[in-house]
């Protein structure tokens, strides 16, 4: 791999790295214009790198949201990205860089660096799961990251449970925040804290989810061989959440189960497996 410039862009901050090979060589951050629609975000971008000049690099983008197969880019909520409808995110970058351009959504680039480089290293069917606002993951298949002509590649989030309801209804920190509010609890994290002190209705609220996504988890042990799961995100990583979905994962015969673990990379696993889709011929 030469050398790439990456972005991983998030409802909040956006952050910009150039990698000589697989050495993370420099980087910097913003707040992301969010709710000043793609036009301001790709002029964000611009400005982000503008002190790295004109070294030649090809760049790569790891964005919340469906990417198409052709760098179009459509997101999910305007609460986090406005106006993003289909947005020529790949073809816009590289008329203003001037560089060849590559898009990918954040949690398959999340998936490809924590296999590259994280939690699975050596695992040829590997999930990759991050449990934050929302639910979002990506998989990995024969050693190979698995990306959809759709843009709908691992839409974990996305798949539906037995109420007709999304996982992501049951089992993101947006879900949590919604049942702390209707339940007494001042947030999501006020009721994670109410259930590892002990309160037993805090628990269940919180277990519920879990469950779900433990099912979800279970039917990929199946349908894709998958053997290995990491968990990312400001929930997936909140200590107990891990042994919790272990818990709910021995409740089912031994066919459903397969190794859990934590994502070890960080906020950094988009930065390197987008540098690495990117740098690929």
């Amino acid at each position: 791999m030469a050398r790439v410039i990456v972005f991983d862009v998030g409802g909040t901050h956006t952050r910009a790295a150039l990698f000589d090979g697989e050495r993370l060589a420099w980087r910097a951050g913003v707040a992301t214009p969010g709710q000043d629609g793609p036009e301001a975000m790709v002029a964000a971008m611009a400005a982000l790198i503008a002190p790295l000049g004109d070294v030649p690099a090809a760049v790569g983008v790891a964005i919340a949201g469906r990417v198409h197969d052709d760098g179009r880019v459509s997101t999910h909520s305007d609460a986090t990205l406005c106006g993003w409808r289909g947005f020529a995110l790949a073809a816009t970058l590289r008329g203003r860089l001037a560089r060849p351009v590559r898009v990918f959504n954040d949690a398959r680039a999340a998936a490809w660096g924590e296999y590259l480089h994280g939690a699975g290293r050596g695992c040829s069917e590997f999930l990759f799961v991050t449990v934050s606002t929302g639910v979002g993951a990506g998989l990995v298949l024969n050693g190979r990251l698995h990306l959809a002509r759709n843009g709908f590649d691992a839409e974990l989030g996305d798949t539906l449970c037995a109420d007709g309801r999304s996982l992501e209804a049951h089992a993101s920190g947006s879900a949590l925040a919604e049942l702390a509010r209707r339940h007494g609890h001042a947030s999501g994290q006020a009721l994670c804290d109410a259930a590892d002190a002990g309160d037993a209705a805090a628990e269940a609220l919180l277990r519920a989810g879990i469950r779900e996504l433990a099912h979800k988890l279970a039917d990929l042990s199946v349908l894709v061989g998958v053997q290995r799961t990491a968990l990312g995100g400001g929930v997936g990583l909140r200590p107990g959440y891990l042994a919790r979905l272990r818990e709910e994962m021995d409740r089912l015969p031994a066919l459903y189960r397969h190794e859990m673990m934590s994502a070890e990379l960080g906020a950094d696993a988009g930065l390197h497996g987008a540098a690495a889709l990117a740098g690929a011929p």
